[in-house]
């Protein structure tokens, strides 16, 4: 796994999604002064400058836990604030547990932590990632959705062509990561992510440290996804934006002050 790193200081771990890279985490990182926070940001298997010899079946929610978990257990992150976006935030809470790594903070950020709730239908994209053949030839070909993540954006002018999203998945050899996570949303109450999204969940809820939610109201994909969260997690601090699916894009500022917050609460405690 490529993990990059900045500062000395308090660790605070940024887990991305599909199909960005650590990159995605740049203008958050730049607001914590380097003295006090030490940023950490890893790629997901598969994405980045991570592995992409990876089997198209190992890209799981229970494998991309694993694959964390090893990782956060082999740097020092003890005392770590979490901060997770997309699939960063399930992944990265999964291998918070299978880890047992003590952290002191969790701030998330437009993702999902739990199982589909009843009646739950699955958005045009992800329903268009499991059509055979069409879907393997865009999502591979045509470097889809990393060529138009501004689709996703509450101000949907930006982000439209960056050649960092596009540079790691060139080799379209290599460039399985984003069909093969799209597929991992669950569809129905039986698809493999689901019991691990349970556990996800259950570990957020019974989680004792401060948690904070900053959220782009306008994400087509997760932005009422914030109202079952509140209900969820009724004593953390909610921010809303008017961002969309990517929020550190967005939003950088709101973000960088949710992790403040959460280091001054730990401080104030102590």
């Amino acid at each position: 796994m490529h993990v990059m790193e900045r500062g000395l200081g308090q660790p605070v771990v940024m887990l991305h999604g599909n199909p960005t890279w650590g990159y995605l985490w740049r203008r958050v990182a730049e607001l914590l002064p380097p003295d006090r926070f030490r940023v950490v940001l890893p790629d997901l298997m598969g994405l980045g400058y991570s592995d992409h010899k990876v089997r198209a079946e190992d890209h799981n929610l229970a494998q991309h836990i694993h694959w964390t978990s090893t990782l956060f257990s082999r740097i020092s992150l003890e005392g770590a604030i979490f901060v997770g976006q997309d699939w960063g935030g399930p992944i990265g809470l999964g291998a918070l547990a299978e880890s047992g790594l003590a952290t002191t903070g969790i701030v998330l950020a437009n993702t999902a932590v739990g199982p589909p709730k009843p009646g739950f239908k699955p958005t045009l994209f992800h329903r268009f990632a499991r059509w055979p053949g069409i879907s393997t030839a865009i999502f591979r070909g045509l470097a889809f959705p990393q060529g138009m993540l501004g689709m996703a954006q509450g101000d949907r002018s930006r982000l439209w062509f960056n050649p960092a999203y596009l540079a790691p998945l060139a080799d379209i050899r290599r460039n399985g990561a984003p069909l093969a996570l799209a597929r991992m949303v669950p569809d129905g109450p039986d698809h493999p992510s689901v019991p691990k999204l349970r556990e996800t969940e259950a570990f957020l809820t019974a989680y004792a440290g401060p948690v904070e939610l900053v959220w782009g109201t306008k994400d087509p994909i997760l932005g009422r996804v914030i109202n079952h969260l509140e209900r969820l997690l009724p004593n953390a601090r909610v921010t809303r934006t008017a961002g969309g699916h990517f929020l550190p894009e967005e939003e950088p500022a709101a973000i960088a002050d949710a992790i403040k917050r959460v280091a001054a609460a730990n401080q104030s405690d102590a």
